[in-house]
Order: C-alpha cells, then sequence, then structure tokens
C-alpha cells in the first residue's frame, strides 16, 4: 500500500454501520444528476449507508436512479429546490449520521442558500461544502468562522473568487501562496480544484499529481465530493479524506483516458473507475 494513503483496515467481523452514514443534501429541478453521482461516489468508497436529502417532488426519479441510496424527501419551493422548511427535518434525520455532504445541484434558489447557511451555524457533524453550498456563503464569509464543527471546502477558482474577493488571475499566478494567506484566517481543509488540485490545511499543504484535461466535464466535481463525505464517514481525519478523495478521483481519471481517452471521459466513467483506482493503490 502506498504509504502517504492509509485506507480504513475492515474487519471479518463488520456491518455497514462500521462504515459510516452519509448525509447528502443535494439536487434541484434539472440537476437531479450531481445528487446522483455524488451519492454513488460515497459508496464507491466504501461507507456503509448514503441518504439522499432531495426535494419531494423529485424523490420519483431519484428512486428510478439509485438503487444502493436512500432518499429522504424534503420540503421544496416552487423552484423545485430545497425549501428553508427543511431545516427541522434535516437537523433530526443528521442525529442518525457520521458526516454531512451539502451543494451538488442545489441550485442558487434564495431560499435553498438561506437554509444552507442555517444549517451551516448548526450542524455538529463532519462537512463537505461544495457548488451551490459554497455559493451561498457569497457575501457571508464570516459565516466560515461561525462553524463549530470540521469543514471541507471544495472551490474550483471561480468560486474562490467570489467567496474570497481575490482575482483569478492572482490566484492563478501563485495558487500556493493564496491558499496559504486564505487559510490564516479560517480553521478549514481547503481544497482548490483545477490542474495539480491544491489540499491545503493550516501548517499543512499536499498537490495533488493524478488527473487529466478528460476530467473537464461536467459532474467531475460531484464525483469528488461525495467520495471526500464517503471517507469521512470511516472515521478518516478531514485533511486526509480530501487528500486521499483527490488523489484516487485523479487516478480514477487517468484509468478511464486510457480507454475513453481525453475527449469522451464523462464523470461517470471516473465513477465506474473509483474501485480499479483503489485496487491499485493497495497494490
Amino acid at each position: 500500500m502506498n504509504k502517504f494513503f492509509l485506507l480504513p483496515y475492515r474487519k471479518s467481523d463488520t456491518h455497514k454501520g462500521d462504515y459510516g452514514h452519509v448525509f447528502v443534501l443535494a439536487g434541484s429541478r434539472g440537476l437531479t444528476g450531481a445528487a446522483t453521482l455524488c451519492s454513488l461516489a460515497a459508496l464507491r468508497v466504501g461507507a456503509g449507508l448514503v441518504t439522499l436529502g432531495i426535494p419531494e417532488s423529485l424523490n420519483p426519479i431519484l428512486e428510478v436512479k439509485l438503487t444502493e441510496v436512500m432518499t429522504f424527501p424534503l420540503p421544496e419551493t416552487k423552484e423545485a429546490s430545497l425549501s428553508f422548511k427543511a431545516k427541522g427535518k434535516v437537523l433530526d434525520f443528521l442525529k442518525k449520521c457520521d458526516c454531512v455532504v451539502i451543494g451538488p445541484g442545489l441550485s442558487r434558489n434564495q431560499e435553498t442558500q438561506r437554509l444552507v447557511r442555517f444549517l451551516l451555524k448548526r450542524i455538529a457533524l463532519p462537512i463537505v461544502l461544495d457548488a451551490d453550498g459554497i455559493n451561498a456563503l457569497v457575501g457571508y464569509p464570516e459565516i466560515l468562522k461561525e462553524i463549530k464543527t470540521d469543514l471541507i471546502l471544495t472551490p474550483h477558482i471561480g468560486e474562490f473568487f467570489r467567496i474570497s474577493g481575490i482575482s483569478t488571475e492572482e490566484i492563478k499566478k501563485d495558487k500556493i501562496s493564496v491558499v496559504k494567506n486564505f487559510l490564516k484566517n479560517y480553521n478549514i481543509v481547503l481544497v482548490l480544484k483545477g490542474y495539480q488540485t491544491i489540499v491545503a490545511q493550516q501548517g499543512k499543504i499536499y498537490v495533488n499529481k493524478t488527473g487529466n484535461p478528460g476530467m473537464a466535464t461536467a459532474g467531475s466535481g460531484d464525483v469528488l465530493t461525495g467520495m471526500m463525505g464517503g471517507f469521512l464517514a470511516q472515521k478518516i481525519s478531514p485533511f486526509e479524506s480530501a487528500k486521499i478523495a483527490v488523489y484516487l478521483h485523479g487516478l480514477a481519471g487517468d484509468l478511464a483516458k486510457e480507454e475513453k481517452t481525453e475527449y469522451g471521459l464523462i464523470a461517470s466513467d471516473i465513477l465506474d473507475n473509483i474501485p480499479k483506482a483503489i485496487k491499485k493503490l493497495l497494490a
């Protein structure tokens, strides 16, 4: 096994509860694919259980798309995104879970974004925040200091610009310095996605070397987010969960490229190659 990436040991006498329960808060009308990819990715890295919280009118669709993932229909807005009225049900359900993933396909509906900000201040479990979950922080960066639990924040450069105010040109010029300076103010794990994705925490930084341009495709980030949640549920630290997920995500993409090429590669190819990537890591 690669000494830098230690996966949790799985005993012979074991059951699904030993490997954690991930709650995924994701999806809206037209964006059920993001929720699907994220949820399945959490299972593919070994999480024992995954439940997807989804707007109630979309639940029949997800019941068809997902076999191994449980669904939890929640109150919705007129646009079929999550309603602020879902807050009580979400917080109550989280008592059964080990970590929560927020963001893929949630939409930028103002009520949904308000729900995200409300939950972030109250959730006690480790959180992975991605996509429209990150967009909920635009104009509200102080929330990052109000969160009382472990947080993995996963922006691409555009999202990082929107929450930090640092121009994309400045970010691209010296990503490592920008990340280090940003983390002086926040006790979080930051995953700055893109070419040679950076995983960083105060005092620690990892620059990933796996992956290829074919992974610049819709849904790729949703797979990565689910992988991080899956490792968090197995009681791996947030920094290590992010580091292992980023590495394996890129490796799965490299394995997919061998068959599909950089032009034909899609996000579900990355998802399908996660087991092969894990097998290669364990060799």
